[in-house]
């Protein structure tokens, strides 16, 4: 393992023992807050208190033991913490960087999620940047679709893998298992909502295949599924949860005994469906088409998940949130008054975002107000078991018996920064003799090119070099009949893309390279999508290239919103090298030796 990496690795262990040390949680008497029975709704007043960050004790009246932070909470409604099974914590959401989105969590009384956006090479460093803040406890689900399935319809397989038979399913899940995946989440669907081109789908026996494949390795597995004859496939087939609700036409008898049976539950993440979102403005033709279509879609939405729900399936909350419209946090709280209008009583939506998701994800230790459970739990001003729009005035949220929320909340430093410390590179960052697909830096190389279901095709092999000099990597590439098609290799500078590098040490970057004559591009793509980008002239015959720095220039963000960046050099992800061409055309570079350059000033 490089020094920097080491070192880097350290620092993250540092500082989780510096924040678990601190965060210790205290022994916590909630003095009569109410609660409401779940069964019933009977609100009583109690005592509740929180030791070694479980639930210790309930009562009428409970003694406060010495040393305990008494908080006075009379007149305040207690209530588990929410859940949110269903979030994308991408970088284009809102909030975008992780410590804001947990913050936007813990502010709205979430405090479980599970998201469905990382790749798997980033679910080591990602877990252990989350030990460094307050955030609530987040379950990474991995990502399998079909080729040119939704999912896969952008990027490549480093994120989503793509399956389309039951052999493939199998080798997939015991691929991702090694990376231990808290979920797998499936995209059986590809119908598009009646407004876009569809997508494949998953035929029913590759997600059965999937499905006793990955429960063989105790993993769950949710879909996204949107169409009746789908869901009939996924409780066929024994998913554990059907995510997104079904839109294309009533739920009937079948799917409901097929669900019962197989113990499907059922998260209709209706806040991503509402035809206008949270922050969207007014539509400019309230009558276009999309539009009408999208409000066809939610009315189907409403009425299946109030029927499924009356038929005893179990609906839980999950709201996509992440995508556009869908605010994390924001989101979870209006899926609630979104539950109550589909049919559910305002007890029972609460239901659906405790005990009932508590279950689905297996989490027998939260969920509930009970004695031994985890002190997760949220205090709000109001009634929510009468107006779930209660939920909106949070004062104080416990993740594990601390307070991460409210007028007593410590949270570390860490919550305040949206980007974990830049680290430092060796020289060599790929020489490509690695036969396991990893650079020199020992992270995951990854292909890049222009998305949807019209993609250029492109190979990125590892191959030995033709002067006996090693090997090289060999990209090969048939562009799309896209307005741009492009095709990429990118060699992350840290396990996942996930810590920024610093190259404030480096005066430029040097490697060989030879391709089918024409332009070619190498690009230091930075976070929050900033790049700098460099032409070089590819030729068939071997070339050193030296570029400095300096002579990058910066690009606008990928959707043209924004001015070219200003060189940083403290927060690179990723170096691409990328070709272009007409479309339907074909291209071909090799590379190799890349490498940073010495500082100016280090320079005999």
């Amino acid at each position: 393992m490089p020094r920097a990496f080491r070192s880097w690795t350290f620092l993250l262990t540092l500082l989780v023992l510096c924040w678990s040390a601190g965060a210790q949680a205290a022994t916590v008497l909630l003095r009569q807050a109410r609660v409401a029975d779940p069964d019933s709704g009977q609100v009583r007043s109690v005592d509740v208190l929180l030791r070694d960050g479980r639930i210790a004790a309930i009562d009428a009246r409970l003694r406060a033991p010495r040393g305990a932070r008494v908080v006075e909470a009379e007149g305040l409604a207690l209530l588990p913490g929410l859940f949110d099974v269903h979030t994308h914590w991408t970088p284009n959401a809102r909030p975008a960087a992780l410590p804001a989105v947990a913050n936007a969590y813990l502010d709205a009384g979430v405090t479980t999620v599970a998201d469905y956006h990382q790749p798997p090479e980033a679910y080591a460093p990602r877990r252990a940047w989350l030990a460094q803040v307050a955030a609530p406890t987040v379950f990474l689900g991995a990502r399998v679709s079909t080729p040119l399935g939704h999912g896969a319809d952008w990027g490549d397989q480093s994120t989503t893998r793509w399956v389309n038979s039951p052999a493939a399913a199998r080798a997939a899940v015991r691929e991702l298992a090694a990376y231990r995946p808290d979920f797998i989440k499936a995209f059986t669907d590809g119908w598009r909502y009646n407004n876009y081109p569809d997508n494949t789908s998953m035929d029913e026996a590759t997600l059965a295949a999937l499905v006793e494949e990955a429960h063989a390795h105790g993993i769950r597995v949710f879909t996204h599924t949107v169409t009746l004859a789908r869901a009939k496939q996924a409780a066929r087939a024994g998913v554990d949860l059907i995510a997104h609700s079904i839109l294309d036409r009533e739920v009937d008898e079948e799917l409901v005994a097929l669900m019962r049976e197989h113990g499907t539950a059922y998260a209709p993440t209706l806040a991503v469906y509402e035809p206008v979102r949270i922050g969207d403005p007014p539509p400019a033709d309230p009558d276009n088409r999309v539009l009408r279509q999208r409000r066809a879609n939610f009315a189907v939405a409403l009425a299946n998940a109030g029927r499924l729900h009356a038929a005893g399936i179990p609906v839980v909350l999950g709201t996509d949130a992440g995508m556009t419209g869908t605010p994390h946090g924001r989101a979870t709280q209006h899926e609630l008054e979104l539950l109550v209008r589909a049919g559910l009583t305002p007890l029972q939506a609460l239901h659906a975002g405790t005990a009932a998701a508590a279950r689905v994800l297996g989490l027998e230790d939260r969920g509930t107000i009970a004695v031994g459970k985890r002190a997760d739990l949220v205090l709000v001003e109001g009634e929510p078991w009468r107006d779930v729009a209660a939920m909106r005035n949070v004062r104080r949220v416990f993740v594990a018996g601390e307070e991460v929320t409210g007028p007593d909340a410590r949270r570390p430093a860490a919550n305040a920064h949206d980007s974990l410390p830049p680290v430092r590179l060796p020289a060599l960052l790929d020489d490509f003799e690695r036969a396991d697909g990893r650079t020199a830096l020992d992270t995951l190389r990854v292909t890049d090119n222009d998305g949807g279901n019209d993609r250029t095709w492109q190979s990125s092999l590892r191959i030995a070099r033709g002067d006996g000099n090693g090997h090289v990597l060999s990209t090969h590439a048939r562009f799309s009949h896209a307005e741009r098609p492009y095709a990429a290799v990118l060699l992350p500078l840290t396990r996942g893309s996930l810590a920024p590098a610093d190259l404030g040490a480096w005066s430029g970057i040097t490697f060989q390279a030879r391709g089918e004559a024409g332009t070619a591009w190498v690009e230091v793509r930075g976070q929050e999508g900033r790049r700098w980008m460099h032409a070089i002239a590819l030729q068939p015959q071997w070339r050193e290239y030296r570029i400095a720095w300096k002579d990058f220039q910066g690009m606008r963000p990928w959707r043209g919103e924004g001015e070219p960046p200003a060189w940083r050099g403290d927060d690179a992800v990723q170096i691409a090298f990328s070709v272009a061409g007409a479309p339907g055309s074909t291209a071909w570079f090799e590379l190799d030796e890349v490498r940073l350059l010495e500082a100016e000033a280090a320079q005999p």
